[in-house]
């Protein structure tokens, strides 16, 4: 049910058009979504990527000094603005979300939303042309007076509706059509503060029935064959049925949307992600049906209301949902859906993470995407298995939860062959000339029992081998020594089946293969924090957190945790260590550069934290260099005072002496919903 019919339409409009001459021989257009806000990056994007234009998807930030009056952005979208800014540094953001919802209103003003005040004053100023459609967190008060002419900024242009522009560049015409807001069936119907055919309110704006009516009568008013047709929306053609129907429509040649914030962008057509042409019928199908049940709810509230202007537009609006590809059959191929192939389709990750730059030359439009992507940095240092192909595979440790696997895997019966008999399992190879090869399954029944006599031999061996080790085990307790656990496993002969025996932990079956295979090792223990700083300090030395984040610097800001490890009863006299965990690798990087040379009257050590593995290996190169006896233990027996095992310094100070961390890393950010 719609909260407020729409209200009655001034005059029809006249299409506002427009073509620019950007290049005749080529040109780079930039393609970005959700700016948020930080508008004073454009002329820098547009410049990094030598583009002549930029296409903006939604959320651009539309907002002013009165959207944060009591009546403008609600609670909620306040709240999401405040999570999502540019303005604030991600640590201060989530500080920021966990306040309740009064003291961030107290907190947030204008400058921390949003540069449009400063774009509409000229203190920033677009070097190139900006073509964006509003996404679903804008002020449609704002928004309304650019429609009126009451805001006019030199080279922004806003997409809506009954705004289109046209570009000429390296040889293409290209035709943008936009429609922003989001996409929320039970509001088609519902204008909110909105006038005519856009609708919005408290911060957020959505798309009408009206407005995509009017988007089909305009695009039908400046048809030309000769042009490329791109259509720009906030709400993304790929999970959308009906924007999807809407491209159909307008016979878009090309879509670009976002409002999906993934850390990669996506380039697709239908028959690139669909299983096949009825999938493709089956999306647009379920968002009609969604239209139509909204519709038949408010029809007769809706229809009591509109003018003959709206009538109009209504109509087209309804043949946007009624435009379903037809079935295919056999007796007529030709009825397929020339968007089914020929439309191609652009999501966009947000500004922050990625762009899409349209090269045109020479007629041809070419695609450069450029995504930030996912962080797979925190795996450098996961436990990792070691392949099949590695027979000397360091096996498990030996205090895992569950034991090794004793069930050995059964052979399976020999059929009989119609041309050989099977292979017997021993490493010599078998002659042709031997009496063994014999065809038609001749000696099968011989081989079989080689076989299990082989591997009772086998299994009775192994049970000594177990029954020797675990009396060496109880021999060296009583002596008070540390049983020592085998480095390699213990590998039975080739085709046995037989399980590898160890007491180092759980270990896969070795099969007729001959496979040495181990499993994954866990250890129980988070991965580390991947950019950690180690510290080290004198016996006794106290900083507090602000003290530390002063001495790191610029980088101070991105600290996100400082780890104290508590220091051994028995070794009280050793060094201070401390673990500093930061938000990235930038950051570490320049707390590491550009850190203070003292921290209270002392100077630290400062280093990058390693694992254990990294220092392990370094020592077995012969790089650790200690002092005294031993080449290094004088170090170690100090780290491990402080809760560490087997480190040390070089005579470059630099010998291992970082410790692994075991904070699991960040977690990324959630999407948007």
């Amino acid at each position: 049910m719609a909260s407020r019919p729409p209200t009655r339409s001034p005059l029809p409009r006249l299409v506002n058009t427009q073509t620019a001459v950007l290049d005749t021989h080529n040109g780079r257009v930039l393609c970005i979504a959700d700016i948020r806000g930080h508008l004073s990056v454009l002329n820098d994007f547009a410049r990094d990527n030598n583009a002549v234009a930029i296409i903006h998807t939604g959320d651009f930030g539309f907002f002013d000094a009165a959207s944060l009056d009591p009546n403008g952005i609600n609670d909620r979208t306040l709240r999401h603005l405040a999570s999502y800014t540019p303005f604030v540094p991600s640590a201060q953001r989530d500080e920021l979300n966990q306040q309740p919802i009064d003291s961030i209103r107290s907190l947030v003003n204008i400058s921390l939303l949003s540069e449009f005040p400063l774009l509409l004053s000229g203190q920033i100023k677009l070097r190139v042309p900006v073509y964006t459609v509003w996404g679903a967190c804008e002020d449609v008060r704002i928004l309304e007076k650019f429609r009126q002419g009451t805001y006019a900024i030199d080279n922004l242009h806003v997409l809506d509706e009954a705004t289109t522009r046209c570009i000429q560049v390296g040889g293409v015409k290209l035709r943008l059509l936009g429609l922003g807001g989001a996409l929320v069936p039970h509001k088609m119907f519902d204008n909110g503060d909105g006038h005519a055919t856009i609708a919005g309110g408290q911060g957020t704006m959505w798309v009408t029935a009206l407005q995509i009516g009017e988007l089909v009568d305009t695009s039908q008013r400046v048809y030309d064959n000769t042009e490329t047709r791109v259509l720009v929306t906030h709400a993304s053609p790929g999970r959308e049925g009906i924007i999807a129907q809407l491209a159909l429509v307008v016979k878009a040649d090309i879509t670009i949307s976002a409002g999906l914030h993934f850390r990669y962008a996506t380039s697709y057509n239908e028959f690139s992600v669909q299983g096949d042409y009825e999938g493709f019928r089956h999306k647009i199908m379920i968002g009609k049906q969604g239209f139509d049940r909204v519709w038949e709810s408010v029809r007769p509230q809706v229809e009591a209301v509109m003018d003959d202007h709206q009538k109009i537009l209504m109509d087209k609006a309804l043949s946007v949902v009624e435009r379903v590809p037809p079935v295919l059959s056999p007796s007529q191929p030709a009825h397929e859906e020339p968007a089914w192939k020929n439309c191609w389709n652009w999501n966009l990750c947000d500004a922050a993470y990625g762009s899409l730059v349209l090269d045109v030359k020479d007629g041809r439009i070419s695609a450069e995407l450029k995504s930030q992507g996912f962080n797979f940095a925190y795996r450098r240092t996961a436990a990792t298995a070691q392949t099949p192909s590695q027979p000397n595979a360091t096996l498990p440790p030996s205090n895992m939860s569950q034991g090794p696997t004793t069930v050995p895997t059964p052979v399976p019966a020999a059929a009989p062959d119609t041309t050989r008999s099977t292979p017997p399992p021993a490493a010599a190879t078998t002659d042709k000339d031997s009496p063994s090869a014999k065809v038609n399954g001749a000696n099968t029944a011989a081989e079989k029992a080689e076989r299990e006599k082989a591997k009772k031999k086998e299994k009775k061996e192994r049970k000594e081998r177990e029954k020797a080790e675990k009396e060496k085990e109880k021999k060296d307790e009583k002596e008070g020594g540390t049983p020592q656990s085998t480095n390699a496993p213990v590998l039975p002969e080739s085709g046995s089946g037989a399980i590898v025996s160890s007491d180092s932990g759980l270990k896969s079956p070795v099969t007729e293969t001959g496979s040495s295979g181990v499993r994954t090792p866990k250890t129980g223990k988070p991965p580390r924090h991947p950019w950690t700083i180690f510290m080290r300090m004198p016996n006794g030395f106290s900083a507090t957190d602000a003290e530390m984040k002063e001495f790191f610097g610029e980088a101070g800001n991105k600290i996100m945790k400082i780890h104290w490890p508590t220091p051994n009863p028995h070794f009280g006299h050793r060094a201070k260590i401390a673990y500093v965990d930061f938000e990235d690798e930038e950051s570490m990087r320049t707390g590491l550069e550009k850190h203070a040379e003292k921290l209270n009257d002392i100077v630290p050590h400062v280093m990058q934290a390693t694992d254990k593995e990294t220092r392990e290996a370094a020592a077995g190169r012969g790089t650790m260099r200690g002092r005294g006896r031993g080449g290094g233990a004088y170090a170690a027996r100090g780290f491990a005072a402080a809760g560490l095992t087997r480190g040390g310094f070089n005579k470059g100070g630099n010998g291992g002496d970082a410790a692994a961390a075991t904070q699991a890393p960040a977690p990324a950010p959630a999407p948007e919903t």
